[in-house]
């Protein structure tokens, strides 16, 4: 009985201390000045659930999720050439943005933006939809360990090599190379530091993608992993040609052919290039 009347005066105190609210804050922290009460655990987190659901609608049938991969099934070609083609404009200018490399009038938005658009909707996809249905096909059906270490190998000797060359053509082409002796330096001098980024990150993507994805979601996983690593190589090559471009310039202006007051004649890839010798 007690107990009972101890718990009342407390009620009692906190009320009046309060001023008549009705107990509504009634707790060891409750007094006149305190700190509000903790918002509830499930207001916690709020921003990055309501994020989650905005994009995938709960994972349910209609989120924009399950929207793409039915697109995927119903026009494979073309809702992969939508998406790469958005993916290598956005790698683009975001390259850009981090190397700092601006066109003339100070904008990151350079004319190479759009060049990578139609490359990467009319070169990339195509090429890579190719690629991977023709690995899916080899090893359909195929689960043990044996044949997923050839997948990873096949994947990675045969085709990141033929992807990998036709990356750093495009490239040279797209900086303003226009014979085959500059194309071809481009693709020796970037093809073995492109080829180790692919050896280090293909196994691991492709033992996740085997392990914990099912194949129509093997697209979008993959053009998400090449958007990293393809941001990462162009805006590590743009600071390395934009090195050497201001070395060139504080070595003096004999170099670039003005000092005795003729024009330079050499091509835009040329310009750009510098001593790195590709894009």
């Amino acid at each position: 009985m007690s107990q009972v009347k101890f718990e009342r005066k407390e009620d009692i105190r906190i009320t009046d201390t309060v001023g008549g609210s009705g107990g509504s804050q009634r707790g060891p922290s409750g007094g006149r000045g305190g700190p509000p009460p903790p918002p509830p655990p499930s207001q916690k987190g709020g921003l990055m659930h309501e994020a989650g659901e905005a994009l995938t609608k709960g994972a349910g049938p209609d989120g924009y999720l399950a929207w793409y991969l039915r697109k995927l099934q119903e026009d494979p070609l073309r809702t992969k050439m939508i998406t790469s083609g958005s993916l290598s404009a956005l790698q683009e200018f975001l390259a850009s943005w981090i190397a700092k490399d601006r066109n003339k009038s100070g904008h990151y938005f350079t004319s190479r933006v759009p060049k990578m658009a139609v490359y990467g909707a009319f070169v990339s996809a195509p090429l890579g939809h190719v690629m991977i249905s023709l690995l899916q096909r080899l090893f359909a059906g195929r689960t043990s360990l044996k044949a997923k270490i050839m997948q990873i190998l096949f994947s990675n000797l045969i085709i990141a090599p033929i992807q990998n060359a036709v990356y750093l053509t495009s490239m040279a082409v797209i900086a303003g190379a226009r014979t085959f002796h500059q194309i071809r330096a481009t693709v020796r001098a970037g093809f073995m530091p492109v080829m180790k980024v692919s050896w280090i990150t293909s196994p691991i993507a492709l033992a996740f993608a085997q392990a914990f994805l099912p194949h129509e979601t093997w697209v979008p996983f993959f053009n998400i992993i090449g958007f990293f690593i393809g941001t990462y190589i162009n805006a590590h090559t743009k600071k390395k040609r934009l090195q050497a471009l201001r070395r060139k310039y504080s070595e003096g202006r004999s170099q670039d052919g003005r000092q005795d007051g003729r024009p330079d004649t050499r091509s835009e890839y040329d310009r750009r290039s510098g001593a790195t010798g590709g894009y």
